[in-house]
Formats: C-alpha cells, structure tokens, sequence
C-alpha cells in the first residue's frame, strides 16, 4: 500500500504518513546518501561500551548545566553567598553584596568608613574572586555607603527651599 504500488493517497494525512515512512522506515529504502552515512558512522549504540557506562550525579549536573549556559550563574549566586569567607568576618559583618549587573559587583557596606576601607582593598577582594569564581564573570566592584535621609518628602516635608532654609 505505497504510492509505487499504484496507491494514490486521497488526503494529506496518507500522503504525510507515507512520506514519513518512505523517509524514516526501512532501512533498505533510506537514500543512498543516509545509507553511508550509517555506515561510516558505525553502530550508534554497542552494549558494554564506553559510552554506555553509568555517570555519576555530579558529572550529570554539571553537564546539564554547561549544556545549558547556567555556569555564570551558578558561580554568582555561590560568590554571594560565600561573600563572608571571600573577605573575612569583619568585613562581613559590615558589608552585604547587593546584586550583580554587567560584570559589576555591588556591595552595601554599613558605613562610609566600611565602603571606603572596601574600596582601598577593591584589587584582593577582586583577585580573590577572579581566582575563586572565574565563571561569575566579575570585572569590577562597587560599594555603596548607607543611604542619605531626604527631606523632600514625608510627614516633615515643607514646600520652598527644602532644608536650607531651616539650617541657616
């Protein structure tokens, strides 16, 4: 019931389904060019190969997530969460990093003082994280200080010239 033996299919359905099983089927009525290529290729699959032995979960992952571009990532979300080994306790306690944008780090820091002494190590902490977490794609670092109260708005807010004019 092929279209050599004379059968005329009569909707698209039959002529997709033959077509599909002219192109897919047998492998005697493959083209000639898929045909060799078969055969070059050898087997695609021999029991007791290499190929077929069990994998481990980790090398499973690992390649799921390589396959998939999850290696940058991963590595940012694990350089965040190891910030306190990466710089030390104290600097730590002090400091938050925030997000990461563009291969730009930024950090919160509790003070002034803290992001400033940050900054003057910003070529270790970098180093250390290059050197650590090379897939996080870390360029550069930014430390922001506590943020400054404003008084353009809230319950103290006046119109006019804001606070100069109550501080002299």
């Amino acid at each position: 019931m092929t279209e050599s033996d004379g059968f005329v299919p009569d909707n698209e359905a039959q002529r997709v389904y033959l077509r599909f099983r002219r192109v897919f089927g047998d492998p005697s009525t493959r083209s000639r060019d898929a045909r060799r290529r078969i055969a070059r290729s050898g087997a695609p699959s021999q029991p007791f190969s290499s190929g077929r032995d069990p994998r481990g979960i980790a090398d499973v992952i690992l390649s799921v997530t390589t396959e998939l571009g999850w290696n940058s990532t991963l590595a940012q979300s694990d350089l965040m969460n190891a910030w306190p080994e990466l710089v030390g306790g104290e600097l730590a306690d002090h400091s938050v990093p925030v997000g990461i944008e563009d291969g730009t780090l930024t950090v919160q820091c509790d003070s002034t003082a803290w992001a400033t002494q940050l900054r003057l190590m910003r070529a270790q902490v970098t180093t250390s994280i290059i050197a650590t977490y090379p897939d996080a794609g870390i360029e550069s670092m930014r430390f922001l200080g506590p943020n400054a109260p404003t008084w353009k708005r809230g319950p103290r807010s006046v119109p006019g010239r804001g606070p100069r004019d109550t501080y002299g």
